[in-house]
């Protein structure tokens, strides 16, 4: 049987283990990571998330999966790309002669053509970010540029490998080098391991496959589930938008998400335990159980349906 030469094929990943690192280790990654939570949030850019449309997520998630990567691979790409077209385009702006407001003879471009030569890049960095953060989690599971061009070619594009790496060379410059950014997963992952320590009555490896899954879906259905948030707290059915800016915070707030997903996999798991799950979750994080609740009955909503929600 031929084998798609665009389709990179990887061994497969080995199942996460719970339980191997010690519980002062562990405090002190939690710790650090709720320190960049709280940096992240303080520092948010206005546009932050402009970039996590579903189209542009379902294409990550499909690349990833296309190229064997492993689930962490594809939301910090969609982290990583978010962060940085959002730079870019500003970039990109203040170079265009309507930011400069300068006359027609000016070298400087029109804003309408560099927004076209944006959409005809955009491919082209999506993938750039896959491929940065293919490398940020594991050397062997590393998408080469050989691999890239052969998926470029047969989608139809034509890119050259030159393309390809002054592609990665701007992504990583726009950044400032600095690539390797915490997705909600790192946060799933940590409070996993944590819930373990203080003895979760349900099965930790069976858990995570919960939580791919349902983060999957809250990426892919976004705004739907963080509207339903917005319109319930602020008892509006069209929220102003300053209500919307200052709600930015709770959409990418990672810590927040990652123990609502935690939270609603632990009720689709078993009902008996999910108070005690919830319970923990406010202990290890400091986040309401309100908070929670809301977060993860919003996101129940959307996978299991409204039948079945929890009581609170």
């Amino acid at each position: 049987m031929n084998q798609d030469p665009a389709k990179k094929r990887f061994p497969a990943s080995p199942a996460s283990m719970f339980g191997m690192v010690s519980s002062d280790i562990i405090e002190d990654v939690l710790v650090d990571l709720a320190k960049e939570n709280e940096q992240s949030l303080a520092n948010l850019s206005e546009y932050a998330g402009s970039f996590k449309d579903p189209r542009v997520i379902e294409i990550i998630f499909l690349l990833s999966e296309y190229w064997g990567q492993d689930s962490s691979t594809k939301y910090q790409a969609v982290e990583i790309l978010d962060r940085f077209m959002i730079l870019h385009v500003e970039e990109v702006y203040k170079s265009s002669a309507e930011y400069r407001n300068i006359m027609e003879r000016s070298q400087a471009e029109p804003w309408n053509s560099l927004k076209i030569r944006l959409c005809d890049t955009f491919m082209l960095h999506l993938a750039s970010c896959v491929l940065i953060a293919s490398k940020l989690y594991f050397h062997c599971h590393i998408v080469d540029y050989n691999i890239a061009l052969k998926f470029f070619g047969s989608a139809g594009y034509a890119y050259t490998k030159a393309e390809l790496l002054r592609s990665e060379l701007t992504v990583l410059r726009t950044l400032d080098f600095r690539v390797n950014l915490l997705s909600p997963f790192s946060y799933v992952e940590m409070l996993l391991e944590v819930l373990g320590h203080n003895n979760c009555s349900l099965s930790l490896k069976s858990l995570r496959e919960m939580c791919i899954m349902i983060l999957d879906l809250v990426y892919l259905v976004r705004n739907i589930i963080y509207d339903m948030i917005l319109k319930t707290s602020t008892d509006l059915q069209s929220p102003t938008a300053l209500q919307r800016i200052k709600f930015l915070p709770v959409k990418e707030d990672q810590m927040l998400l990652a123990a609502s997903v935690i939270s609603a996999g632990a009720f689709i798991l078993g009902h008996d335990s999910w108070n005690q799950v919830l319970d923990h979750l406010h202990c290890i994080t400091g986040i309401t159980v309100n908070s929670l609740f809301d977060m993860s009955s919003a996101i129940l909503k959307h996978s299991i349906g409204t039948a079945m929600l929890p009581k609170h």
